[in-house]
């Protein structure tokens, strides 16, 4: 048996009930079979198995006051998975979904996230199955308090440094910041990221996420020769990624034809733009969760149900919602429209393995999401490098370190394809970028 095999079925015989972490792991390891089989230092300190276990993990009990005086309980997650490069950086995620494999699968995929990005930061994810869709301010107050109480003791600027997710914006993270700097008794802006701009925050953080998924699509079309300008993307989600997807590709001149929710899809011919994307901003802040409302107010066609992969014509598919939200039967039906032959994962791990390897064997060239999206936890630790420094950079700053960083992002996954053989195979050379960093630093601090 080869040392990535034994290392899969050792962590699959570990971990039998956490079905994503699974699925990423196998994709990972999977695709490192290149650089880990010519190289026996690998095997001999034990990387593979010690890049797979978190450093640390901690389950705790959430209890907070509803505002009919009753006791609620949530769980909440912080895994520390790596901090060979830097402190763990990664968001936390307030979704009913949200257990420890799904927190353990964003973890690991956060390591080479992180790593591509260049900047020195390790992986790490948390959260809580709690939902603060529908809750009052104070309701989610007193959550994010009680959920601070005890993360606290495990975070800090030079240890690690949470941001946001699904379901934790402006709102939640100003609660549990104030609740930080409450029980530290002092003032560390760096502890969190995603901070409002009045008390520690960066200019260009809210719209990070998508723009940088944007430039990396730019420099994409760069070495194809093709232009954003022109170019019709079918995106789904209308969260915040979205949102900035949308904002930016009409700036480039591209045109947005569908979003989507969880009751379904729209599809809108003359593009997602103008007060359309801001009312999206809107259709977030309603809680209501319902993409049908933006069908309703602009009079747009609206599919129930469904998923516009494969169902239309677009140039570019852009998934932005939420992971595996492009199974077997949507890659086959994207297959058999035909229009679209690039797949740009913007949501973290949003296709299946069966859906990836399906597009791809048929010739659809897939960006993966671990590139894509690192836009976000780039301006994050940017965030953190202006906290440190006790500086604002301006909105233009940051955004020319945004692009800087996608752009050598893009050059780094393209390079380590070419270099190993696999020139087209942007989802292995992200996995070897990635990966190479954090090992070399694994084998310098010795087994640790």
């Amino acid at each position: 048996m080869s040392y990535v095999d034994r290392v899969i079925a050792e962590t699959e015989a570990k971990n039998p009930d956490q079905p994503e972490f699974l699925q990423t792991v196998r994709e990972v390891l999977n695709s490192l079979r290149l650089i880990v089989d010519e190289d026996d230092r690998y095997e001999k300190a034990g990387i593979l198995e010690r890049i797979v276990e978190p450093e640390k993990s901690v389950i705790f009990r959430v209890p907070w006051v509803d505002d009919q005086g009753r006791v609620q309980v949530n769980r909440g997650f912080r895994v520390q998975f790596s901090s060979s490069i830097g402190p763990y950086k990664g968001g936390l995620r307030f979704q009913p979904s949200v257990n420890m494999s799904v927190i353990k699968f964003l973890g690991f995929e956060q390591i080479f996230k992180n790593s591509l990005t260049g900047l020195p930061i390790g992986g790490g994810k948390g959260g809580s199955d709690f939902d603060p869709k529908g809750k009052s301010d104070g309701e989610v107050m007193r959550f994010c308090q009680s959920f601070m109480t005890e993360l606290y003791r495990y975070i800090g600027p030079d240890t690690d440094c949470p941001a946001g997710d699904i379901g934790v914006g402006a709102r939640e993270i100003g609660y549990l910041y104030g609740q930080y700097k409450r029980l530290c008794g002092s003032y560390k802006a760096g502890a969190l990221s995603g901070k409002g701009l009045s008390y520690g925050g960066s200019l260009g953080r809210t719209e990070a996420t998508g723009y940088g998924a944007v430039y990396f699509t730019e420099e994409y079309f760069k070495s194809i020769g093709k232009k954003i300008e022109g170019t019709t993307f079918a995106i789904s989600g209308f969260g915040n990624v979205s949102w900035g997807v949308c904002k930016k590709i009409n700036e480039l001149g591209g045109k947005v034809v569908t979003v989507s929710g969880p009751d379904g899809y729209v599809y809108d011919k003359d593009g997602v733009a103008g007060e359309k994307v801001d009312y999206l901003v809107e259709m977030r802040a309603s809680c209501r969760d319902l993409v049908k409302d933006y069908a309703d107010k602009f009079h747009v066609e609206y599919h129930a149900g469904e998923k516009p992969w494969g169902r239309v014509n677009a140039d570019i598919y852009m998934p932005c919602a939420t992971q595996n939200e492009i199974h077997g039967e949507d890659a086959r039906r994207i297959l058999e429209e035909g229009a679209s032959r690039i797949l740009i994962e913007v949501s973290n791990m949003p296709t299946t393995q069966e859906g990836v390897d399906l597009l791809m064997k048929n010739g659809v060239t897939v960006l993966p999401s671990k590139a894509v999206n690192a836009g976000g936890v780039a301006v994050s630790s940017l965030e953190m490098s202006q906290n440190a420094e006790h500086l604002s950079w301006t909105a233009e700053e940051v955004d020319e370190h945004l692009r800087g960083i996608m752009k050598n992002i893009f050059q780094s996954i393209h390079n380590a394809a070419e270099s190993y053989g696999c020139f087209g195979n942007y989802v292995v050379g992200a996995n070897l970028a990635g990966f190479r960093k954090v090992a070399e630093a694994m084998l310098a601090q010795g087994v640790c």
